[in-house]
């Protein structure tokens, strides 16, 4: 497979992009890391084995760091190609092959925790024309609530394309019962950064703290938390939030070096009205 600058889930399918291709070692050792970052965040109990579930497990690299920590797995996944390289790997979870947006055939309670790799923004995309991206995000989050223990997590690192396609995820997973929120690994940096949606099942729990969030710049957020209301991602982007007062001036200065007519600021401009009754 040839690792280029376009995100995969543009180019093609998952079940075609995930082939069955040998990753770089240094795709390895990223793989690794990120794995070992979700086990963290789920705050399991410790010197416990708990039975987890592995979404998007590919050929089985997650699976290895869960077995390593002494943990029974399951993993899903989309690819029959990568799910062949798992067993001819001699990983020691169960395998199934199964499209995650079309939910997860678990009895209630099943596992202790879910951890996901770099899969979940799959399920924004629409492959085929009966895909609906809200409908299989809704579907997949309903299930994979309904399967986890009341009190346990789910950890997904994920690559967001945009702050609209982070709300789609959240909302949906709220939607479903979740509570929780994202957690943003060195937030300052191009590189290492890395999200991470840290969902509860049935309880709502405290969210970690991001990694590097000591030394982060203050107008970066390392942590975005939602209950019972939608979540608003623009700060991640840089961006202000919609009708915001900063929104609305921003949009006023664009359209006057477009060379607009622009009404003249006042001290009223962005102000919230009072709702008429």
């Amino acid at each position: 497979m040839s690792w280029s600058c376009r995100r995969p889930e543009h180019m093609a399918p998952p079940e075609v992009v995930s082939r069955a291709d040998v990753l770089p070692s240094r795709m390895i050792e990223i793989q690794t890391r990120m794995s070992e970052r979700a086990v963290e965040l789920l705050n399991l109990a410790e010197d416990q084995p708990c039975y987890l579930l592995d979404v998007g497990c590919g050929s089985g690299l997650s699976g290895d760091y869960l077995s390593e920590e002494g943990h029974y797995w399951v993993g899903v996944d989309i690819s029959s190609a990568m799910l062949n390289v798992a067993l001819d790997r001699g990983v020691e979870g169960d395998l199934m092959l199964a499209d995650m947006g079309q939910g997860l055939p678990f009895r209630p309670g099943t596992f202790d925790g879910c951890i996901s790799i770099s899969a979940l923004q799959w399920l924004c995309n629409a492959d085929k024309k009966s895909h609906s991206p809200p409908k299989r995000l809704y579907t997949f989050f309903s299930m994979l609530y309904s399967s986890l223990a009341r009190g346990a997590r789910a950890v997904f690192q994920l690559y967001p394309e945009n702050s609209e396609q982070l709300e789609l995820i959240t909302a949906q997973a709220m939607r479903s019962g979740f509570t929780g929120g994202m957690v943003v690994d060195y937030p300052n940096s191009s590189k290492a950064k890395k999200f991470f949606l840290c969902l509860f099942a049935g309880v709502s729990g405290v969210l970690p703290k991001g990694l590097g969030s000591e030394t982060v710049d203050r107008s970066v957020a390392s942590q975005a938390q939602y209950t019972g209301q939608r979540c608003r991602f623009k700060v991640l982007k840089g961006k202000s939030v919609k009708k915001s007062k900063d929104w609305i001036m921003e949009k006023k200065e664009r359209r006057r070096r477009q060379g607009k007519e622009v009404r003249a600021d006042t001290k009223y401009t962005g102000r919230q009205r009072r709702p008429r009754f």
